[in-house]
């Protein structure tokens, strides 16, 4: 090698260093060393090629190791160092050692919200049937450029932030075919809220559902829709099927379910093709570190390496956790409702319509029979209300009519009624994710029993404030208990009865609320939620409304949503609410 003039070669060898860089959506290596200067600093020496023995800089030259070749291309396994995916990226990292030590821009370590903000606030996606809201289109452009050049993501923004609008935009500007549809993952209580939004916001798209009986045996029953919507636990049970089939996309939503590698449902869904994975939940660690390794993996497959070096070399330590946050950052979309409240509107609902389970309807089929016969259409009032104690828990009606035995209709393998129903499950959900994000909850419902049974099905932190205020609790309590609730620093729910507390409370240290059972009366629950939705609050409220489809809830929602579109001043008619009072006692879930 001719040395140019005015270039001192010294005879110094110097460490190698892999320096990963990032423009745009491409990663790509370059080899340099780190030498320390006469006056201590550093002094950054670059090869012109991977293949060179040698780096260069401020006019000298430095000599790398005679093998320093072999051990870079060992380093990089055959990858393309001008364009590796990110999971490539992880590897090097994780190769990094005494020979040859590998480091990360800024670049590459930007965290994915950085990323999403690089593009524009706006987005075209072809048969969306919504505006997204600025946060909303970047991740959906980082989503896409992300599975094309990271291999995966895992979107897990705060709740209440629209994951699912983003998920459909990217599966209509990266489609699902006939041929290779997508295959969406929920637990059962998601299954309804699904097929709304989807109708809703991406009505191009076909789905099938796949569960129950009547569910499709062979391969070529699932093909010919864009989606496929089933549950965690059919999959379990249909893993021969679903694995004859490659998935253009796979969904899990409320990914948190496979957070255990040991489950059943992690193994049968890993095991499953697809071309790009993309798990979605709103609290991606939840206990360990290992809950990140597991959804991670199933995004990327090893991009953490096997789960025995992670384990070894991610113990569960707040200074383990930090170190695995930077590194995962650029693959794990997280804002939090903090993040994005300028692009936020103050309040926004969101319907959650469930399915009851078949033991269910059919038990309130039974329940709608007998209140027809015992109070007819004169004594609609009473048999309506009776249906909305059954919509909130069967438990209740039984303690209000001991003639009606709910718990007689079900399987005798089935546990007990009380102990579960999808209202139950979804609002625990709700609370559970809540809370883990640091937000506060109140829960309204018409019946105070509902308090106790709700507190039994959350799994809540033992220094979690729970509390309740209905008719019973004095009114020189009320006050103490919002204040209680309002200043205590760890988990925090409130369970109001809206007549009692839907008026004259100031709870804005709640940012979520949830409607737990539905009312008549659409001021009411206009009330109720503005106690967190107020003068004082500073972040957006996010209203959930638990409803069960094709019962009396359906209906009155309904109706509560057209006095609202009619607005204050529209005339209430006796013949409108004769309507609604036969609409809710002759709906029913069972499917004819």
């Amino acid at each position: 090698m001719s040395i140019p003039e005015g270039w001192t070669v010294r005879s110094t060898v110097v460490e190698p260093v892999l320096r990963v860089s990032r423009v745009d959506s491409r990663y790509f290596v370059s080899l340099v060393s780190i030498s320390t200067t006469r006056r201590g600093g550093d002094l950054l020496l670059s090869a012109p090629r991977l293949e060179c023995n040698w780096v260069a800089g401020d006019s000298l030259i430095y000599p790398l190791p005679i093998d320093c070749g072999d051990t870079v291309r060992e380093a990089l396994c055959g990858r393309d160092p001008e364009d590796l995916r990110f999971s490539g990226v992880l590897a090097l990292h994780a190769a990094s050692g005494a020979h040859l030590q590998v480091v990360l821009d800024d670049s590459v370590t930007a965290s994915a919200s950085e990323m999403a903000e690089e593009h524009s606030a706006t987005q075209v996606v072809p048969g969306l049937q919504a505006k997204l809201y600025p946060y909303q289109a970047q991740g959906v452009a980082w989503m896409r450029q992300a599975v094309s050049t990271m291999g995966g993501a895992l979107l897990a923004d705060e709740m209440g932030l629209g994951k699912t609008v983003q998920v459909l935009s990217l599966l209509l500007l990266i489609p699902p075919s006939g041929t290779a549809p997508a295959l969406i993952l929920c637990p059962t209580t998601l299954i309804a809220n699904w097929m709304q939004e989807i109708q809703k916001f991406a009505p191009t798209l076909t789905v099938k559902i796949h569960r129950g009986s009547a569910r499709a045996n062979l391969p070529r029953e699932l093909l010919g829709t864009d989606i496929v919507l089933t549950t965690y636990d059919t999959a379990v049970n249909d893993l021969v099927l679903f694995r004859a089939i490659e998935w253009s996309w796979i969904v899990c939503d409320e990914a948190q379910a496979l957070k255990n590698p040991d489950s059943q449902r992690r193994r049968a869904v890993s095991q499953i093709p697809r071309r790009h994975m993309l798990p979605v939940t709103g609290t991606p660690m939840e206990v360990k570190l290992l809950d990140l390794w597991s959804l991670i993996d199933l995004a990327i497959p090893l991009a953490l390496g096997p789960r025995t070096s992670f384990e070894s070399e991610y113990p569960d330590t707040p200074e383990r956790a930090t170190t695995l946050g930077a590194l995962v950052a650029p693959i794990v979309l997280r804002r939090k409702v903090s993040d994005v409240a300028t692009d936020l509107p103050e309040r926004t609902d969101v319907a959650v319509p469930l399915e009851l389970t078949d033991d269910l309807a059919t038990s309130y089929e039974k329940t709608r029979s007998y209140v027809l016969e015992r109070y007819g259409m004169a004594g609609a009032l009473v048999a309506t209300g009776q249906l909305q104690l059954f919509c909130a828990d069967p438990r209740l009606l039984r303690q209000v009519d001991s003639n009606i035995n709910v718990a007689g209709d079900l399987s005798s393998t089935e546990p007990p009624l009380s102990s579960t129903t999808p209202k139950l499950e979804r609002a625990s959900e709700l609370i559970q994710e809540a809370v883990q994000n640091g937000r506060k909850v109140l829960v309204f419902s018409n019946y105070n029993a509902v308090g106790p049974i709700l507190r039994e099905a959350v799994a809540f932190s033992s220094n979690g404030y729970w509390n309740q205020i209905n008719g019973s609790t004095p009114h020189a309590d009320r006050q103490a208990i919002v204040e209680q609730f309002s200043a205590h620093s760890g988990p925090s729910v409130l369970v109001l009865n809206p007549r009692a507390a839907g008026a004259g409370l100031n709870i804005a240290a709640a940012t979520v609320v949830i409607h737990f059972t539905q009312v008549w009366n659409p001021a009411l629950e206009a009330q109720a939620s503005a106690r967190a939705h107020r003068r004082g609050q500073t972040l957006p409220v996010t209203v959930y409304h638990l409803y069960y489809l094709n019962t009396v809830e359906q209906v009155m929602l309904e109706r509560a949503q057209m006095r609202r579109e009619l607005g204050d001043g529209a005339v209430r008619s006796s013949a409108e609410f004769e309507d609604n009072m036969t609409r809710a006692l002759t709906v029913s879930p069972i499917r004819r």
